[in-house]
């Protein structure tokens, strides 16, 4: 395994770099992955089969907005992690190209990256069933708060949030293996690359590929500072 400050001076002569980010990125914040030892799956809080697979939200939606609920109001008293914050500071110095990010919690954007690919989609907007009337952020938070299972204003129709359901088509994947193809340095930091197709991401870098977990995130922060103050 490549060593903190290696990393960091790998990093600092890159110019294109790109990361694959999971849920293990996020629990440090306080949301609960998938798969993990304390993961829903694991811990059965929710049946990943009724909750988030396509054929059954179009049959019986409960199951699902259950789980939004929970989602929508922990994340309102969630904060970015040291990872995200240091994924946009590396995009604001110039060297990060893009984040390819496998979370649904909007951390990213709060953190202030700006070029945020999410092949899993988001709560950022939603789409009527039926009719495919369009909802903001706000709305959608509204509608899924204060309805058992929102329905569009216009045709009754059910709003569900652009998340990738299982039996859905992932987002963006095209331009995820673009901007894999073009990576001078690829870094897969808290996922298990175990979830297709985005686990295929790091087969097209174009340069070397580093996986980080969370006990290295912390080593590779000091790294950096401490090359930041040879060079100052």
């Amino acid at each position: 395994m490549m060593n903190a400050q290696k990393l960091a001076r790998l990093i600092q002569n890159s110019y294109r770099i790109v990361a694959l980010t999971g849920a293990g990125i996020s629990t440090a914040a306080g949301i609960p992955d998938f798969r993990g030892p304390n993961g829903i799956y694991v811990t059965h809080q929710y049946d990943p089969e009724k909750t988030f697979d396509i054929d059954w939200f179009d049959t019986d939606p409960h199951y699902f907005f259950e789980f939004a609920r929970d989602f929508l109001t922990t994340i309102d008293h969630i904060h970015p992690t040291q990872a995200h914050a240091f994924l946009a500071e590396l995009e604001q110095q110039g060297l990060l190209r893009s984040v390819i990010t496998q979370n649904i919690d909007g951390l990213h954007q709060k953190a202030g990256s700006r070029n945020v690919i999410e092949v899993h989609g988001s709560f950022q907007q939603g789409h009527c069933r039926k009719c495919r009337h369009s909802y903001s952020c706000d709305e959608l938070k509204h509608k899924i708060l204060a309805e058992g299972v929102p329905h569009c204003d216009r045709c009754d129709g059910v709003v569900k949030p652009d998340i990738v359901f299982y039996g859905e088509a992932v987002r963006g994947m095209e331009e995820a293996e673009s901007e894999a193809r073009h990576a001078d340095l690829f870094l897969a930091i808290g996922t298990s690359l175990s979830v297709y197709p985005a686990a295929t991401l790091p087969t097209f870098s174009g340069g070397p590929v580093v996986s980080i977990n969370r006990g290295t995130m912390g080593e590779l922060v000091r790294g950096m500072e401490s090359i930041e103050r040879d060079i100052d």
